[in-house]
């Protein structure tokens, strides 16, 4: 493990970790080694290894129990999705719940039909991950998902061919930085025929169509994805709450 600026050393931990559990390390229902243990072994403090490991329970990946340790558990998978988003954590979770299957991941260059789709800049260059999530218990597909990833960590695409949960977070680890900011909108559609097909419904039918740009602390796009759900597999919820005025 290289070592970077101390305050990116949560960072490094919660990487490895990551990856040792992506490959079968610590398998599910399994435990990670104790704090100390954790600590001896990247020769970090206490608080690195308590950030690292906040950072593995924000993924969904463990969770931790006073006398109990951190255990791995398994991601939640559901056939419709279910979506009530109120924090940039919820949607991470709601992310990991359904696997990613991919179909290609390149370099593109935006044109005029993706400007229009993404947001982005004509003659941009981008890296374009594109796929399906799947129902993990019924191999059904349950959406079109494409990302379109800032070439300036387009080195995560090397990362994704055992990942199935939301890219950001490798986003994050990877180059140190926070998305603090995530706007979505939501356009209703009809499902052209090659994602009818793909998804099992009629050509046609009725579809809704969910861009989210994820911003950095920094105000750069890191990421732009494209979601494309038949109707009758999903639902959209939303709370809101008045706020007091203030005297």
């Amino acid at each position: 493990m290289t070592t970077q600026a101390p305050e990116h050393r949560y960072l490094q931990v919660a990487r490895t970790l990551r990856k040792e559990i992506v490959d079968g390390v610590y398998p599910v229902g399994s435990q990670l080694p104790t704090e100390h243990e954790l600590c001896e072994r990247f020769a970090v403090s206490r608080y690195t290894v308590r950030e690292a490991l906040r950072r593995l329970r924000d993924d969904n990946l463990v969770s931790s129990r006073p006398r109990t340790g951190t255990l791995v558990v398994p991601r939640p998978s559901s056939s419709s999705y279910a979506q009530d988003v109120m924090s940039i954590n919820d949607l991470l979770a709601f992310a990991s719940g359904a696997q990613f299957e991919i179909e290609s991941n390149a370099m593109v260059t935006i044109d005029a039909e993706l400007a229009g789709d993404t947001g982005l800049g004509i003659g941009e260059q981008w890296l374009a991950v594109r796929g399906y999530r799947r129902d993990a218990e019924t191999d059904t597909p349950i959406c079109r998902t494409e990302y379109y990833i800032n070439r300036a960590f387009a080195a995560v695409g090397r990362m994704l061919h055992r990942h199935t949960g939301p890219i950001f977070p490798l986003i994050e680890d990877l180059y140190g930085v926070s998305i603090t900011e995530v706007h979505q909108e939501i356009t209703a559609i009809g499902l052209p025929p090659e994602l009818a097909g793909l998804l099992k419904t009629p050509t046609g039918a009725p579809a809704l169509q969910m861009q989210r740009t994820y911003t950095t602390s920094d105000g750069e796009v890191a990421q732009v994805t494209v979601n494309t759900h038949p109707a009758a597999t999903y639902r959209h919820s939303m709370t809101m709450r008045r706020v007091k005025d203030q005297p």
